[in-house]
């Protein structure tokens, strides 16, 4: 092996181990798993970090911003609005055409192994910009053949390019269904755009539904995998997600994500300007629920140009001006990166299932947060973390249940108290907490209210730490779970 192959690995194990960047200087509640699926549709997602809850502690997705029109107009998006620190779908810092977006993929891939995964997500709708998206495509299929190809949709427009989408390739459709019932959907969308004419109210939300439907079951006829995304809107569409889900399922769709509004009024929505506000994370939770399997719990609602594993976004590191004379893609770098993330994941797989066999008597299950950067490992700073991945660990095991935005409050040494009590509401219902590092100070006031904090398994796998938290808890000597 040459040197330069060795010095990736070792770059490429700490990326698995310590999380970051690799650049030089679970259940299936959540995601797919290979023992849920017949293995010719888990070889299709075992590298998608949106389709797979075990590919996005390892894979990066990255979309590329190149369909700025929209055909339709949601009370809870507002695409005018950007700044550095904004994650929420609809958001670009810059427009691309097709040649600068196949360009800047490229100067990625040659950066960052982990991609996996190319989509179009926006600002607007993908198949509303179809010419762009489309020759995008191409252009990326030319000189990247590997990667996945993504795009996202209303759907409006979807039954119109549904054979175009199987010919290429682009076997990854997401489609934003909020309601299966139109008096529902005419309190999210105040318009629509079809057929040369703005349609309004009922009219407008039936003919978005029937298109919906149309589109997603002649994606999954023809072999395409199609994730389903609803915003839960509480007192608009909460009660009708699960029949959002049931249908969906029944017409095809191979997994569902329910997530949170987004109605901060900073950014300029209707649903913001009018004080509609978003599900508290139990909320949320019981909704997931409640609709029943192949839930997508890891979803971070990401940006139109975000880049990088989810949780993160290094777009501001590939803006056009940034990108220069890039460095050619090694198709070599990426194969070593693959293969320390196939020992990862097989020691990690054995490592909870040794873990499992140290569960002894039942107890109540109880939820355990996690501080991580990625590569499935607790390796954050609690005070440098700005989220929680929530597992729920239980006599039959540990199964992650979602993740919560939290506030980072530890900077130069001090900590900020607005920021610590926003992370303290991130925690409520948490039993416990793993990372990496935390101070006496805050694992004395996490423990006033009920919450044990330790560090003790610091770059140690989640689940197989997860569970072998709870089961200590059972121990002579130790306080009850949950206690």
């Amino acid at each position: 092996m040459s040197q330069k192959i060795v010095a990736l690995s070792s770059i490429a194990r700490n990326v698995v181990r310590e999380g970051g960047s690799c650049n030089a200087s679970g259940g299936f509640a959540c995601g797919a798993s290979p023992d849920d699926i017949p293995k010719g549709l888990w070889r299709k997602v075992q590298d998608h970090p949106c389709y797979s809850e075990d590919a996005h502690h390892y894979f990066a997705r990255m979309h590329v911003a190149v369909a700025p029109a929209c055909n339709i107009q949601c009370h809870y998006c507002n695409r005018k609005f950007d700044c550095a620190s904004e994650s929420r779908p609809g958001v670009v810092s810059e427009k691309l055409t097709p040649e600068q977006a196949a360009r800047k993929v490229m100067a990625v891939a040659a950066d960052v192994p982990q991609l996996s995964v190319v989509g179009i997500a926006g600002p607007g709708d993908a198949l509303a910009n179809a010419d762009k998206t489309f020759r995008t495509f191409e252009l990326v299929k030319q000189a990247l053949p590997h990667l996945k190809l993504c795009l996202s949709t209303n759907g409006l427009a979807l039954p119109d390019h549904v054979e175009r989408i199987a010919d290429m390739g682009i076997d990854h459709v997401t489609i934003t269904i909020n309601m299966v019932d139109p008096e529902i959907g005419a309190k999210i969308y105040p318009w629509i755009f079809f057929r040369h004419r703005r349609w309004k109210g009922v009219d407008a939300t039936r003919i978005l539904h029937e298109r919906q439907m149309e589109g997603l079951e002649a994606l999954a006829t023809r072999g395409v995998l199609v994730k389903v995304n609803s915003v839960l809107i509480p007192g608009v569409n909460d009660e009708n997600l699960a029949e959002v889900n049931a249908t969906v399922r029944a017409k095809g769709a191979f997994l569902h994500n329910i997530m949170p509004l987004i109605s901060d009024p900073a950014h300029g929505t209707h649903y913001g300007a009018t004080g509609q506000r978003g599900p508290t994370a139990s909320e949320l939770r019981t909704v997931q629920d409640r609709a029943g399997s192949r839930q997508m719990r890891h979803c971070r609602q990401c940006r139109a140009d975000a880049v990088g594993l989810l949780g993160e976004d290094r777009g501001a590191e590939f803006t056009l001006d940034k990108l220069g004379e890039a460095k050619p893609y090694d198709p070599h770098q990426r194969e070593t990166y693959l293969a320390v993330v196939e020992r990862e994941r097989a020691d990690r797989q054995r490592a909870k299932e040794m873990a499992q066999m140290s569960l002894p008597v039942p107890n109540p299950p109880v939820l355990v947060a996690v501080a991580t950067k990625s590569g499935g490992r607790i390796n954050q700073h609690f005070g440098h973390a700005t989220e929680f991945q929530i597992y729920e660990v239980a006599l039959r095991g540990v199964r992650f249940v979602g993740h919560r935005r939290a506030d980072r409050f530890c900077a130069g040494g001090q900590g900020d108290e607005d920021a610590f009590a926003a992370t303290l509401r991130a925690l409520d219902g948490v039993s416990a907490l793993l990372c990496a590092k935390i101070g006496q100070r805050p694992r004395e006031r996490l423990a006033a209210i009920g919450i044990t904090a330790t560090d003790q398994f610091a770059f140690e796998y989640i689940e197989a730490s997860a569970i072998a938290w709870y089961a200590s808890q059972s121990r002579p000597g130790s306080a009850a779970v949950g206690a």
